[in-house]
């Protein structure tokens, strides 16, 4: 995976570099060396994120919440 695809992969799944380190329970600054090409992104890693985000991009948010606002 490429340091862009990893990015990628990340707005798909509307998750930060924190939600992801908090998620993998890993330091930010390694996160933050995957996006930047200065670390190699394991293969493992790597495909669990292709499988979510292509589950995003198949599946995105509905559109009838669009706009909602409270009744009170």
């Amino acid at each position: 995976m490429t340091p862009e695809r990893f990015s990628e992969c990340l707005l798909h799944i509307r998750w930060t570099p924190i939600n992801i380190a908090s998620a993998l329970q890993c330091e930010l600054s390694w996160i933050e060396a995957l996006e930047a090409g200065n670390e190699q992104i394991p293969a493992g890693l790597a495909a669990w994120l292709e499988t979510l985000a292509q589950a995003h991009e198949a599946l995105p948010p509905p559109t009838t919440y669009c706009g909602k606002k409270s009744k009170l």
